[in-house]
């Protein structure tokens, strides 16, 4: 009988010393997986549900949105479609800009599932963050039309159609989407 030996695991050190990969890379207990390269609807969703959260959170810094930002903590290193910040909780470094690395977790993470995806390992990611101190996850599934809310010790909801979806606590007076205004972004007519 002969034995197959797994290739080491890599540290989280090693990790980050990595060339960073196209689409992200992320390390999740000692294992590297990529991220599949978002498409048309997954692009779409992405820049314009980041623009619209700016829009609302950023001129009275409240919070900023940030795609595709690397996050380490916790013993792993993620890459969610939209990460969210308080504003006080962005780090920066001593000329006041914004740290490249964030080595925190977000107050609100979102990732929109693509078709090759597993939902099993996107709802990893979306677990781990809240059990890290992040209030709110979204999983945005574009095919079925729906959005499925995370929160803290409460049982994931389904949202879709006119359903209005849950942010941040401090962006509830000033941000409000349904799961219509979501998947209205996709039509261009």
């Amino acid at each position: 009988m002969t034995s197959v030996q797994s290739p080491p695991k890599l540290s989280l050190a090693e990790f980050l010393e990595l060339p960073e990969t196209k689409p992200a890379s992320e390390y999740i207990n000692g294992q590297i997986y990529q991220k599949p390269m978002p498409k048309g609807k997954h692009s779409r969703v992405q820049i314009r549900l980041g623009t619209q959260i700016n829009q609302v959170a950023e001129p009275d810094r409240i919070a900023s949105a940030f795609p595709e930002l690397r996050c380490t903590f916790g013993g792993r290193s993620i890459v969610p479609d939209v990460a969210v910040f308080a504003w006080e909780r962005i780090p920066v470094d001593a000329d006041g800009e914004i740290e490249n690395n964030f080595e925190i977790h977000p107050d609100w993470t979102i990732e929109i599932l693509s078709p090759e995806q597993s939902p099993t390992r996107v709802i990893d990611n979306i677990l781990f963050c809240l059990d890290r101190g992040t209030e709110l996850g979204w999983l945005i599934d574009p095919k079925e039309k729906l959005v499925m809310i995370f929160k803290p010790g409460k049982q994931p909801e389904i949202k879709q159609d006119g359903d209005l979806l849950p942010v941040l606590s401090s962006l509830e007076n000033i941000l409000q989407l349904s799961v219509q205004d979501v998947f209205g972004w996709l039509i261009l007519n």
